[in-house]
């Protein structure tokens, strides 16, 4: 079997999907499988010295990408995505489409595989390569809780609705979603959202999953444990995050139980934030000291996982998370989980591992975490028996290594009926 995967981006510094194409890649290389990447070159350092590097093939910088990035970036995160960064994602997978032909041909591969991008209306360039390909898995067709309904501007809601309306005549003219040998779905939600006509072979399988040697569990203390009790935001500071509502409900928690909050994380909102914080009267230079909030910016996969190897609970109020990986990344740890029972977090936590709280508005949703926060506080062996069954979950249910063994069936599933599509007859030679 000889694997290409296709992806914009495949990177751990980048996280989200990014991190999804960058985990097939090195679990193939590792079970010994011949598997290419190819990607765009502005993830190049992040394999340059290491022992997978020579299989990672690039698609160079354009002046148009530098031009639509530096467009975008002054943009709405959402509208960035539904316009500038979508360009250059058909950009960036039209080079990789000329690419894909001739690295078909050159390397012999069987397989195309495209991780990314994860959303079931986008088009897919990759179809007629002399290779069968396969999709996914898809994560997408979310919609905003209903009390969130007015979150998006009305522009941005318009927006999308034409780009939603407009996605099946995408799909027509540029068909991979039509013509894929597979596309794998991560759940009903999904499948739904595919566009019209899209090819009738579709799979459910898992979006993401949990590389265990990475997310240990924590080790007992080799210490007494700190006086208060340490939470932790990991994500993106963008608007759907709603961190804003975190600090609302931290401040008020930790008026009534000692705990502090450790927010990892970079995004255009932490100035505004860091402001908030300091007007709630909890900003504190080192979260892990001090009862307060601190600020630790971004960091590494690696960095991260050491660290949450310190904390007592992870705390995800996004209302529009379709993945969700860092739920998993805290259970894989230990750890147990607040979130908000939309999207993919409801699909990965339960009352055994965690606490949902509904996305009925902005209050309801600042008091039952506030609510939440006091009662975990209160509670440490609550805590730890919720992080040991997160913990068992993950390991039953989303290792990485499980993920790869369910994806080498369906490759040489599609490679098979790739090549019965091959030797049966065109119709004008019967």
């Amino acid at each position: 079997m000889r694997v290409l995967v296709v992806a914009e981006h495949a990177s751990r510094r980048y996280g989200g999907e990014a991190a999804l194409p960058m985990q097939y890649y090195e679990h193939l290389r590792r079970r010994g499988i011949s598997a290419w990447l190819l990607t765009h070159a502005r993830v190049r350092p992040e394999f340059e010295g290491s022992d997978i590097a020579d299989h990672v093939i690039y698609v160079e910088e354009l002046h148009i990408h530098s031009l639509l990035w530096k467009v975008g970036r002054r943009l709405p995160s959402r509208i960035d995505y539904l316009t500038t960064n979508y360009l250059s994602r058909l950009l960036t997978q039209a080079i990789q489409r000329r690419q894909t032909r001739r690295l078909v041909k050159e390397l012999a591969i069987n397989v195309i595989h495209q991780p990314m991008p994860v959303s079931p209306k986008e088009p897919s360039l990759l179809y007629d390569l002399g290779a069968p390909v396969v999709i996914g898995p898809l994560n997408g067709g979310m919609h905003f809780p209903p009390a969130f309904k007015s979150h998006d501007s009305i522009f941005t809601r318009a927006l999308l609705r034409g780009m939603r309306w407009l996605s099946n005549g995408l799909n027509a003219l540029v068909p991979g979603k039509l013509e894929a040998a597979l596309i794998l779905v991560a759940n009903e939600r999904t499948r739904r959202a595919l566009p019209l006509g899209h090819s009738p072979r579709v799979k459910t399988m898992v979006e993401n999953g949990v590389d265990l040697r990475l997310w240990r569990p924590r080790a007992p203390d080799a210490a007494p444990p700190p006086e208060h009790t340490r939470y932790v935001f990991m994500g993106r500071l963008v608007d759907v995050k709603r961190v804003d509502l975190l600090l609302k409900a931290f401040a008020q928690a930790c008026q009534q139980q000692p705990m502090s909050l450790l927010v990892i994380g970079d995004g255009p909102l932490l100035p505004e934030l860091k402001r908030q914080a300091d007007m709630l009267g909890i900003l504190a230079p080192d979260g892990e000291k001090v009862s307060g909030v601190h600020f630790a910016g971004w960091m590494s996969q690696v960095e991260a996982a050491d660290r949450l190897q310190t904390q007592d609970c992870l705390v995800l109020p996004s209302i529009r998370e379709c993945g969700g990986a860092v739920v998993l990344e805290a259970m894989a740890s230990s750890l147990p989980v607040i979130a908000v029972r939309w999207g993919g977090p409801a699909d990965y936590l339960d009352d055994s591992c965690g606490v949902l709280i509904a996305p009925d508005g902005p209050a309801y949703l600042t008091q039952e975490m506030t609510h939440a926060l006091v009662k975990l506080a209160r509670d440490p062996a609550r805590r730890r028996a919720l992080g040991a069954r997160g913990r068992a979950k993950v390991e039953q249910e989303f290792d990485w290594e499980k993920k790869i063994d369910a994806i080498l069936p369906i490759y040489a599933q599609a490679e098979a009926d790739g090549m019965m599509a091959e030797e049966e007859p065109h119709p004008q030679h019967l």
